[in-house]
């Protein structure tokens, strides 16, 4: 998970496919700003499809629009995105999210959250937050809960929904109900 800026994009080879033919991929050199999570080196290059008819995802390679991109890296400076991955211009981000990216999105790497497609639903265990914005806000993967919210988990070893700009307080994490 990254922030950063595509700077140019030109397509290359990236092998062949089962019956050897080559497969095109573009390649997207990029200025990283941050890196939240990922390797120990800065990533050079992200890699995708040449079309989104492939699953291939596009950036804006202007060099002026920043965005936090969320791929498989190969650890060695290169990263892979599609249209499944998640990339966001900075500027789309609430101040939750943006903060959340250093503080607390972290504190939840042991914790599941189980979709909520359709009312009611239920979590099965004490270490899931449960997400309803797809249920809740008419199919809306980018509602209330992923604008606001972290899921996070507590002293007790349990999960809950944290809102707030500053990082969790300790009677929070120890309170027994979300």
């Amino acid at each position: 998970v990254i922030r950063a800026k595509a700077v140019s994009a030109k397509e290359v080879d990236s092998g062949n496919d089962i019956y050897g033919n080559p497969i095109k991929r573009i390649q997207y050199e990029i200025k990283q700003i941050k890196m939240f999570k990922g390797p120990d080196r800065d990533i050079e290059f992200i890699y995708t499809a040449p079309s989104t008819a492939v699953c291939g995802r596009l950036l804006d390679t202007g060099g002026q629009k920043e965005d936090l991109i969320a791929g498989k890296s190969e650890g060695n400076g290169k990263m892979h995105i599609t249209l499944c991955d998640l990339v966001s211009t900075w500027d789309s981000l609430t101040p939750t999210q943006k903060k959340s990216l250093n503080q607390r999105y972290q504190m939840g790497c042991e914790c599941k959250i189980s979709r909520c497609l359709s009312i009611p639903c239920f979590v099965s265990s004490s270490d899931e937050c449960l997400w309803t914005d797809w249920a809740m806000e008419k199919n809306n993967v980018d509602g209330r809960q992923a604008k606001h919210y972290a899921c996070i988990k507590r002293s007790d070893g349990s999960c809950a929904w944290y809102r707030g700009m500053a990082p969790p307080k300790q009677e929070f994490l120890d309170i027994e109900d979300p």
